[in-house]
């Protein structure tokens, strides 16, 4: 399953590339997001593996994140593991003026090794694209407040 999502944001490419790669800003726009751990590598380059912690209720999920290419402030890539799937994403930041950025994101689920999350992919493919698309709105706001 993939799927892909743009907006654009009133803030110079530097300023949207810069609060995006600082891991510190993750709590600002991802609901749930606890923290970040290095695990190997240098922070922010390929090849850098964390692991990413998020809460939900009582809920709690545990991801890796693998950078697969940082070339920022053009294109970030990176490889997420969770037990029960994995998934690629790719960000690419356009400058459109001096001023407004475009932000897109596309999303592939390589992995889905659950039964109920695979049927819900299957049968409610929004479910897994709501959230991105929250994310991307929370940034925004977020970025702009600064």
């Amino acid at each position: 399953m993939k799927f892909k999502g743009s907006i654009d944001i009133n803030q110079p490419r530097e300023i949207v590339t810069a609060l995006f790669v600082d891991s510190k800003n993750l709590k600002e726009y991802q609901e749930g997001f606890d923290r970040k751990e290095l695990i190997s590598g240098n922070e922010g380059e390929d090849g850098a593996i964390s692991r990413m912690y998020y809460k939900n209720g009582k809920h709690e999920m545990e991801l890796t994140e693998t950078i697969t290419a940082n070339r920022l402030p053009n294109t970030f890539e990176a490889f997420y593991h969770h037990k029960h799937m994995d998934n690629t994403m790719k960000c690419t930041f356009t400058a459109l003026d001096d001023n407004l950025t475009r932000y897109e994101t596309e999303v592939e689920y390589t992995r889905i090794n659950w039964f109920m999350p695979r049927l819900i992919a299957i049968l409610f493919p929004s479910i897994y694209k709501k959230p991105a698309k929250r994310w991307m709105d929370n940034f925004k706001n977020f970025v702009e407040k600064q």
